[in-house]
């Protein structure tokens, strides 16, 4: 099998096999750079989200805990589990909104590629 020609960042050649018919490995192909920048941003924002939503139920049940032990009153919690609630709907509200805008993006440069 055929290895790919890019020189890795540690100076050594890259190692990683590849299809008789190319010349570099997906890390290293110039010409899928751009679909690299995009994979790389949307796994940096799914990183971003999941972290948040891990912090938001940390303090959900934190509330919840804390007013059935009576640190919290029940009003407080209701209170502050209604803002988080509220929280949450506004960051699904502009996943939705990137999901779209990038759907559309792509959309229109299919269209364009026509």
């Amino acid at each position: 099998m055929k290895k790919c020609e890019a020189i890795a960042a540690s100076g050594q050649r890259c190692q990683r096999l590849i299809k008789a018919s190319e010349s570099f490995c997906f890390s290293h192909d110039p010409l899928r750079a751009e679909e690299r920048r995009r994979s790389a941003s949307k796994a940096a924002r799914a990183k971003n989200a999941g972290s948040e939503l891990v912090q938001i139920k940390s303090r959900l049940k934190e509330l919840s805990e804390d007013v059935v032990v009576g640190r919290l009153s029940t009003a407080k919690g209701s209170v502050a589990a209604q803002i988080l609630g509220v929280y949450l709907r506004a960051v699904e509200q502009e996943r939705k909104l990137k999901e779209t805008q990038e759907f559309e993006e792509r959309l229109a440069a299919l269209e364009g590629g026509l």
